[in-house]
């Protein structure tokens, strides 16, 4: 493949998510998907078969969106500026980035109004309850958050874009869209989501180590890698203790933690041993790494695109 065919989508969607960001009046894909699995299980998630049910949504779901995908680059190499145009705009979508980093700041903005404010905003970006944490519990949660969300939301389609193109990005999207809506370990996704589950930490086992790698990277911190294979392996995710371990070993704080999700209490193990107070101000810095390891890392594709045969 033409190395402009990846590098200047890459550079214009980057940019267009550094400028704009996730506006809510605009039309998103995302929402279109989770429209669609919505559908899906309430139609599927009953009766026998559970399991085989949903593996059968979700093969569906993800083949559907590579073969849209990829036909639609092929068909579109045809007629170059349709070509950028499409390709330009939908790596646009499958970044979150700057929305990610808007919603962390706008939870510690909330909390310099109150407590409850700090609550229900941070309601709008995790799925743990928030109506009993207190404020270095909910400024701890943004942190993990905008950690794991690095990886999940922007490395992870990044990398995927930089191997297949916009059809691998967007395939991948749907893949982790099914996982935050049936992958749980409550009664109704239990069985129906497992393998949506799996699914995505299977994708998400290299991106998650690369953002983390990249996180010590950026804030010259490589001496902080043992404290990261210890901690991230601790999660009870494969993948999203390793960035969440990073950024606590970036911090020298305490991540972690017993949590309600969905009424049940989930005792997560901690990561990190500081547990010392978070500053106001540390958002700054911890938006600061997430748009260092974006830039850094889509230099890294254009890079390796550029100097390839």
């Amino acid at each position: 493949m033409e190395y402009t065919l990846i590098i200047v989508p890459l550079i214009i969607g980057y940019v267009l998510d550094l400028i704009l960001g996730d506006p809510r009046w605009l039309p998103h894909p995302i929402r279109l998907f989770g429209n669609t699995i919505a559908i899906g299980e309430k139609k599927m998630n009953t009766g026998s078969f559970i399991f085989v049910k949903g593996m059968l949504l979700t093969l569906l779901l993800v083949s559907i969106v590579l073969l849209f995908f990829y036909t639609a680059q092929k068909l579109l190499q045809l007629f170059p500026i349709g070509y950028y145009i499409f390709t330009s705009v939908f790596v646009f979508f499958a970044l979150a980035n700057k929305s990610l980093i808007d919603e962390g700041k706008a939870v510690f903005k909330a909390l310099k109004q109150g407590v409850n404010q700090g609550r229900k905003r941070l309601s709008w970006i995790v799925g743990r309850e928030t109506d009993q944490l207190n404020e270095q519990q909910i400024k701890t949660a943004v942190f993990e958050t905008m950690s794991e969300n690095l990886s999940d939301g922007v490395i992870a389609p990044l990398f995927y874009y930089a191997l297949f193109g916009i059809s691998g990005a967007m395939g991948y999207k749907m893949i982790n869209t099914l996982d935050s809506m049936i992958g749980y370990k409550s009664e109704r996704y239990i069985n129906f989501g497992k393998f949506a589950a799996k699914l995505d930490d299977v994708v998400n086992y290299l991106p998650a180590r690369i953002t983390a790698i990249l996180m010590l990277v950026v804030t010259a911190k490589l001496h902080k890698i043992p404290f990261v294979l210890k901690y991230g392996k601790q999660h009870a995710s494969p993948n999203a203790g390793y960035p969440e371990a990073a950024l606590a070993a970036i911090l020298d704080c305490k991540f972690g933690g017993p949590n309600y999700y969905h009424k049940k209490l989930v005792n997560k193990p901690y990561i990190g041993t500081n547990d010392r107070m978070i500053e106001d101000r540390e958002i700054k810095a911890v938006a600061e790494i997430n748009q260092k390891v974006t830039f850094v890392f889509v230099a890294i594709i254009c890079s390796i695109y550029f100097f390839l045969p």
